[in-house]
């Protein structure tokens, strides 16, 4: 199929207004699928870092891809956006900003999605997709909401001691699905707060989340701590989640 029909699709803007955000609202790009018809209901994707699963991950041209060629169950995609100066406030679970967007994400966004489009409203059929910090809070969602999220996508998640803690702290994840990959030269990268071995938290992370009975794909391959190696791995995550028809 040619270029162009992957890139005729529809993709609308939304404000949604906060009570729990400061500054009283967030931006919205959601992702319809090929053929969308709001009398059926669909999967959806909900992805953290909206503006760059949309721009870098090139999230809408995969999934429309898959759609159209691979034959995969249509799906919608919602990217929340977030401002980089306060986006490990909101991400990380020390953060000053992190319950407020957990209950954002949790009580604001679901509603205001399920309420304008046709999704379905069962925690197996949506997904939390996150990069690096966005899939840790992904994760953190998913474990305050466990009656909304079930399966939690994270590409070289950034799990700190902080999150590992936590899931020490509960007994059981057996409800719960997440599909890991991390990069092999990720071993000692550089963020706002040190450098961190990310090939050795996954695996600790992993080991947490199988000790509590969860559901884990977990692999390591080649590849840095950037779009460029998540972009590739999109397409195969997503077939992971999302059946085909």
């Amino acid at each position: 199929m040619s270029n162009n029909a992957y890139l005729k699709r529809t993709i609308v803007k939304e404000t949604i207004t906060s009570k729990f955000l400061p500054e009283g609202e967030r931006q919205l790009r959601v992702f319809l699928p090929p053929g969308y018809n709001d009398l059926l209901s669909y999967p959806i994707v909900y992805c953290q870092d909206g503006e760059e699963f949309f721009n870098f991950g090139r999230i809408a041209t995969t999934a429309t891809k898959l759609i159209l060629d691979d034959g995969l169950e249509p799906f919608i995609i919602v990217g929340v956006e977030v401002n980089v100066k306060t986006r490990t406030a909101e991400y990380d679970p020390n953060g000053d900003r992190h319950k407020n967007y957990v209950s954002f994400f949790g009580e604001e966004v679901i509603p205001f999605i399920e309420q304008k489009y046709a999704v379905r409203n069962d925690p197996t059929e949506r997904l939390l997709a996150g990069d690096s910090l966005g899939g840790t809070v992904s994760l953190h969602i998913a474990l305050s909401y466990p009656t909304l999220f079930h399966r939690v996508l994270s590409l070289s998640g950034a799990f700190y001691s902080s999150s590992q803690q936590i899931l020490q702290s509960i007994q059981s994840l057996d409800w719960l699905t997440v599909y890991m990959i991390v990069g092999l030269q990720e071993d000692a990268f550089e963020t706002d707060t040190g450098v961190y071995n990310f090939v050795e938290l996954n695996r600790t992370t992993r080991d947490l989340l199988l000790a509590r009975n969860a559901t884990v794909y977990y692999e390591e391959k080649d590849g840095k701590h950037q779009w460029g190696f998540w972009q590739k791995e999109l397409p195969q995550a997503l077939t992971y989640f999302i059946d085909v028809e």
